[in-house]
């Protein structure tokens, strides 16, 4: 059996589930010193320990030299790869620039009848770090991380947008990656990866200016990186292993339900997938499809572990305990696969993304349509969103009072002041009063 069966009927078995879940968290305290040590050599020594690290782990003949990748070396990538591939990469980013162009705030102000303006004023950050995994070795380029990164920040207008992936063992990086750069008109770009590469990011070398805000994904160091980083710059979030919910009903096709499972199981061995479904004959199919389907997966020993230890097939016994259910977990990727995809919308309270219908699997939104695909896990999504414009600006207020409104109201925001035991605030605005 690829994954245990669980029967959940009310809120009182909620917690069995829960502490399934919460045992995928990741160890970061354990790897915490070790990232430690590496920003501080990076904070300390630049570009020399930025290639040390390098050479250490990616590329044994690599020299602080090669960290910028040549702007000639982006643009033959580009030619490089098929055309049709390149055209589907085009394709792609045009899909998401279209999505996130909706998402674009304008500044707004209000007018008191005393002549008072208020308001509020959206800017994007000055510089933005994005860091690409290299992906098996380089072998799998994360094209599409690029692009969910890239390119709501073009979007929100950040000036300068820096790319960091972690470099071949020949110290090149991996074409793909290179042309989608080229597509987006991408041009500052290092050959440098890990912790090392993040750290380079916030706190600068000599070659690779410091930035304001670094989004991408990443391993256990990639990660433990960032935390460690808030307050000195703005992260994209803290991302947990992938997860997939899917609520199903008994018309749902089992082939299709054990396939999009399997699609997050493959990312790796702490990856969840959860089918809630009140149908007892379409959970014994999915079961039957799931060692079915394993077994023809090149990752297959992967998502097999996904399956054993953190996935699941949960049955309900209705359809409105398994929405309920569905809130508390708070998925990733939530599939709805049944006949009303738009009258159970309504219930959804907690989701990063929601794909509806049978005709949206989840690698639709994960590659394609233009929704972003950086979700938040782990539960957050009962208090954070997905990736998006507003992630890489910030927002400033607008105080224009009048003078009718501060001679008005000086007294009282004097009292307010001095009930804190803030004098001077109190004297700064009694200085007004005439």
């Amino acid at each position: 059996m690829p994954c245990r069966t669980i029967t959940y009927s009310s809120e009182a078995d909620w917690q069995s589930i829960r502490d399934m879940l919460a045992g995928r968290e990741n160890p970061e305290n354990s790897v915490e010193p070790i990232v430690r040590e590496v920003m501080d050599a990076i904070r300390s020594d630049g570009d020399a320990a930025l290639a040390g690290y390098t050479r250490k782990f990616d590329c044994p003949d690599f020299a602080a030299t090669a960290l910028r990748v040549a702007p000639s070396t982006i643009e033959n990538a580009a030619r490089q790869i098929p055309a049709n591939d390149l055209e589907i990469i085009k394709e792609a980013a045009e899909n998401i620039r279209h999505f996130h162009a909706a998402q674009k705030e304008e500044a707004w102000f209000i007018t008191r009848p005393d002549g008072t303006v208020l308001g509020q004023m959206t800017r994007p950050v000055d510089s933005a770090g994005l860091y690409v995994p290299g992906g098996q070795g380089g072998n799998t380029p994360l094209i599409s991380s690029l692009l969910m990164n890239a390119v709501p920040a073009q979007v929100a207008g950040v000036p300068r947008i820096v790319v960091t992936s972690p470099p071949h063992n020949d110290g090149t990086l991996n074409p793909y990656i290179l042309a989608a750069a080229h597509v987006l008109g991408l041009e500052e770009i290092y050959c440098a990866g890990s912790a090392w590469a993040v750290a380079a990011l916030a706190y600068g070398t000599q070659t690779i200016a410091p930035v304001d805000f670094i989004a991408g994904p990443g391993n256990i160091f990639v990660t433990t990186a960032k935390r460690l980083l808030i307050g000195t710059v703005g992260i994209d979030m803290i991302a947990g292993p992938s997860e997939i919910l899917i609520i199903a009903d008994e018309h749902a096709n089992p082939v299709h339900v054990a396939a999009d499972m399997l699609s997050q199981a493959e990312h790796d061995t702490l990856a969840s997938a959860m089918l809630v479904t009140p149908s007892e004959e379409l959970a014994k199919a999915v079961t039957a499809e799931l060692e079915k389907q394993v077994a023809q997966l090149g990752r297959a020993e992967i998502a097999r572990e996904s399956l054993r230890d953190w996935s699941a097939i949960v049955v309900t016994p209705d359809m409105q305990t398994a929405v309920d259910l569905s809130n508390k977990v708070a998925p990733e990727h939530l599939e709805l696969l049944v006949q009303d995809t738009w009258g159970m919308l309504g219930q959804i309270r907690n989701a990063g993304a929601i794909f509806m219908g049978a005709n949206s699997p989840e690698p639709v939104g994960d590659y394609f349509a233009g929704p972003n695909h950086v979700l938040p896990t782990m539960g957050t999504a009962r208090f954070s969103s997905a990736l998006s414009v507003q992630s890489f600006c910030k927002k400033s207020s607008i105080i224009a009072a009048s003078e009718s409104f501060t001679q008005t109201n000086a007294n009282k925001i004097a009292r307010l002041a001095r009930l804190e035991g803030l004098e001077a605030h109190a004297r700064s605005v009694e200085s007004r009063i005439s």
